[in-house]
């Protein structure tokens, strides 16, 4: 996609998502009413809870230099065999907007001509955290009815190939499909099978080359009011489609339409019971961390069939 084509749909869904989200404080999270979350509540009949978040990584590897620190701080070596009391603890610490680990970016996410989502002025981002659009929009949760579109499955292969993208097409033809259709409010997931090709031929450089989705695609997303999107890989393409924008989805979606994404999902445990169940919908939680002024979270997504 040429820089001019991007800008000019940049635009057009900036334009498009402020008309629909009101004054934009909680960006298209204020699509998750509490008549949406009620409704959500009917997609669960089996009582089957599946965790959509991949195992936090702690050892190194070309998608992961800097992994999660994971430390045991007690007991101490003396307290193992001693009478009494004792505790077990430890210390987490980790690289949240990383190529392997399941994270939400919140709207502050993203810098773009010195502004963030909104128009908020990219100087509210400060070394001590975010004043304006944090990870505390979501503090309170995110649960509404998320919908699988599984883009592998769609073209017969176990995954896509690095570069390979997901266009608005994809989208609209995985929907017919799976006999599900995306609406106002859903949380939406997009596999591209990132996680299975890691898993099956082992971690490679994600930075320099993966799938993930089109441009256009966003354009799908604001047809139906989605209110959070959420993928397998970094949902942005490797190379980028567009000149001069690395990640243009996360531009799109977060800065343009003020949607928060998950990155770097894992859906290999959602697909077999969604493939048996006959659906591809399901009641789904989000609670990211309550981490003041932080631009994103490790999360672990809970779809409830």
């Amino acid at each position: 996609m040429p820089a001019h084509e991007f800008r000019a749909l940049y635009e057009r869904l900036r334009r498009e998502s402020a008309q629909s989200t009101g004054d934009g404080r909680r960006g298209a999270l204020c699509r998750v009413t509490p008549e949406r979350v009620v409704a959500a509540v009917a997609e669960v009949r089996l009582g089957r809870t599946v965790s959509l978040a991949a195992p936090i990584e702690t050892v190194p590897g070309p998608d992961d230099p800097e992994p999660a620190v994971h430390r045991m701080t007690g007991p101490a070596p003396d307290d193992l065999d001693a009478e009494g009391l004792h505790f077990a603890t430890d210390r987490f610490a980790m690289n949240v907007h990383g190529d392997a680990d399941s994270h939400l970016d919140a709207l502050c996410h993203v810098v773009l001509d010195g502004e963030l989502y909104g128009g908020v002025p990219a100087s509210s981002v400060t070394p001590e955290g975010a004043r304006a659009l944090s990870v505390g929009l979501a503090a309170d949760g995110i649960v509404g009815r998320g919908v699988l579109l599984d883009i592998p499955r769609l073209r017969g292969v176990p995954w896509l190939e690095p570069g390979d993208q997901v266009t608005s097409d994809d989208l609209s033809a995985a929907e017919a499909a799976q006999g599900v259709r995306v609406g106002p409010g859903d949380l939406l997931f997009v596999r591209v099978g990132h996680r299975l090709r890691r898993t099956e031929l082992g971690p490679w450089n994600a930075a320099t080359a993966r799938a993930g989705l089109h441009p256009n695609a966003l354009g799908f997303l604001a047809e139906r009011k989605v209110a959070v999107l959420g993928g397998d890989g970094n949902n942005d393409t490797a190379p980028s489609a567009v000149q001069g924008i690395s990640f243009p989805v996360h531009v799109l979606a977060i800065h343009a339409m003020g949607i928060h994404l998950m990155d770097y999902l894992q859906f290999e445990d959602l697909v077999p019971v969604c493939a048996q169940a006959g659906r591809w919908s399901f009641l789904c939680a989000v609670a990211p961390l309550r981490l003041p002024g932080a631009t994103g979270s490790p999360v672990n997504p809970i779809a409830v069939l």
